[in-house]
C-alpha cells in the first residue's frame, strides 16, 4: 500500500483564504487535507481493508503479463536476474507487509 503526500495552495473555510495544505494519497485516494496555516483537517472515509484487496488483486492479475512483458523486451536480462530476484523476494514481501501495517494504523488512527 503506497502512501504518500502533497502539497497544494487551497481554499481554506477557517482562514478564508487561500493557504498552504497537506493532501495525503492512500494508493492514490485522498485520505486528508490538513491547512498548514491553522491545522483543520478534512478526513475523507476510506474502505482500506477494500484498497488493500483491490492492491493485491491487481497485483496478482497482472503478475503473469507484466513478467512475460519483461521477458520479450530483453530474455538474457531477465534469466539473469531471476535468481537474485527469487532470492530477495522474501525481504521485498517484508517491507511492503510492514509499510502497509504502518499505513493501515495510521488510517486508522
Amino acid at each position: 500500500m503506497k502512501t504518500h503526500e502533497m502539497q497544494a495552495d487551497l481554499y481554506c473555510i477557517q482562514c478564508r483564504e487561500e493557504t498552504p495544505h497537506v493532501i495525503q494519497y492512500i494508493n492514490e485516494e485522498i485520505s486528508t487535507i490538513t491547512c498548514r496555516q491553522c491545522s483543520r483537517a478534512v478526513d475523507i472515509d476510506i474502505d482500506i481493508m477494500n484498497e488493500l484487496y483491490d492492491e493485491v488483486y491487481q497485483r496478482i492479475t497482472t503478475k503473469p503479463a507484466r513478467m512475460s512483458k519483461e521477458s520479450r523486451e530483453d530474455l538474457s536480462h531477465f534469466f539473469f536476474s531471476l535468481p537474485s530476484r527469487v532470492i530477495s523476494k522474501p525481504y521485498r514481501l517484508f517491507r511492503d507487509a510492514n509499510d502497509t501495517q504502518k499505513a493501515i494504523r495510521r488510517y486508522r488512527k
